[in-house]
């Protein structure tokens, strides 16, 4: 059984993921326009498309794998709707969709509903997409600023209130910081980026940021609320003094300052290199091919050279209790998007998965039965 914009500078994220989307079902695209590695690429697509569900934090990225899956399997199409990761594990669990997409691995009380939807085999957290979060800022005549975990977390406490404040000084020596009020934004939104912010926050500081979840939590009257990714990026945009944390696409797209972090060991700037770092030390808390992630590990990696804000997603998939070619399928669609390029990921917004990371997910690719 088969079991299978508002502002004119914004407006550049969407023209690069419109320019992804399109590619995903351009008939000109061809092995020839793909990295060289996916070229050489030898892939098992099977007889069936595949269908998969979940975080919208992963969307554009797959988008990408869209695009590659398709040159490389002809005929057939990675259809991935982005509803949020908790759809997308319920449509994986009910079997109506090949695998979820989810910010989060499974929890104990799903991985027992997932098992029965894989023929009693147990599911796979496999961590294939990865978005740094940027904390991104408006400061009029500073074009490079460093933040420690510290001070953006009293910045968030209203403990610090004004960008010449002197632990942010300590930090940019040689800058000169004017005298203007930071003006702090947040999602108001429930959101995994968030959830993700708060945890980095907390990991980092070793507890002195006590929010946790997906609803951000500021001291009381600090900072103002905006709904979405895109409503926290255009207020930073439109106002002297803002700060806040966003996907990296968002202000890298509207050339928005982005904060280097120090994390003690000297300020590191966000690119796919700093990130891939991070994702590279990653710890694996699941067992065997279950790639669990100890967030812990890249939250509070404070090593030269690393940058720590990545969110990493999942792809949960079944261990077993798909038919022949479905597994086929899924396994040839998630090969290829361990192989995506840079360029195209980096456009989107995440970093490609550093070599012995992937090889790591690639072998839990292979172990998936047929």
């Amino acid at each position: 059984m088969h079991i299978g914009r508002h502002k004119a500078v914004l407006g550049a994220l969407a023209v690069g993921v419109l320019a992804l989307s399109a590619c995903g079902t351009d008939q000109n695209v061809t092995n020839a326009d793909l990295n060289p590695e996916l070229r050489q690429l030898e892939v098992d697509c099977g007889d069936e498309s595949v269908a998969a569900e979940g975080s919208s934090a992963q969307k554009n990225a797959m988008d990408v794998f869209a695009r590659d899956f398709g040159v490389k399997c002809p005929g057939k199409k990675l259809n991935y709707t982005a509803s949020g990761s908790g759809k997308g594990i319920s449509a994986f669990t009910a079997g109506q969709v090949d695998f979820a997409g989810s910010d989060e691995a499974l929890t104990t009380e799903e991985a027992e509903p997932a098992r029965k939807r894989c023929s009693g085999n147990p599911a796979w957290n496999i961590p294939m997409v990865f978005g740094p979060l940027a904390v991104t800022y408006n400061i009029p005549g500073v074009s490079d600023l460093v933040l420690s975990p510290e001070v953006i977390s009293r910045i968030y406490q209203g403990e610090i209130k004004r960008w010449n404040d002197p632990e942010i000084q300590r930090l940019n020596s040689g800058t000169d910081l004017p005298n203007i009020p930071v003006v702090p934004f947040y999602r108001s939104d429930e959101s995994g980026t968030s959830a993700n912010f708060q945890e980095y926050l907390s990991t980092a500081t070793e507890g002195l940021w006590t929010g946790e979840g997906k609803t951000f939590r500021p001291e009381n009257g600090v900072g103002q609320g905006r709904s979405g990714t895109d409503g926290v990026t255009s207020s930073v945009e439109q106002t002297e003094g803002g700060i806040t944390y966003a996907a990296w696409a968002f202000p890298k797209n509207a050339g928005l300052g982005i904060a280097s972090i120090d994390s003690g060991n000297g300020p590191v700037e966000l690119n796919s290199e700093s990130a891939g770092k991070a994702i590279e030390s990653a710890e694996i808390a699941g067992r065997g091919n279950d790639l669990k992630l100890d967030l812990e590990s890249i939250y509070g990696n404070d090593a030269p050279g690393v940058y720590p804000i990545v969110l990493a997603t999942y792809e949960v998939v079944c261990s077993g209790g798909y038919d022949p070619q479905t597994a086929r399928s899924v396994k040839a669609a998630l090969k290829v998007a361990a192989h995506a390029g840079e360029e195209n990921l980096e456009q989107a917004g995440y970093v490609p998965l550093p070599p012995e990371f992937k090889s790591k997910v690639l072998g839990a690719v292979r172990a998936i039965e047929e």
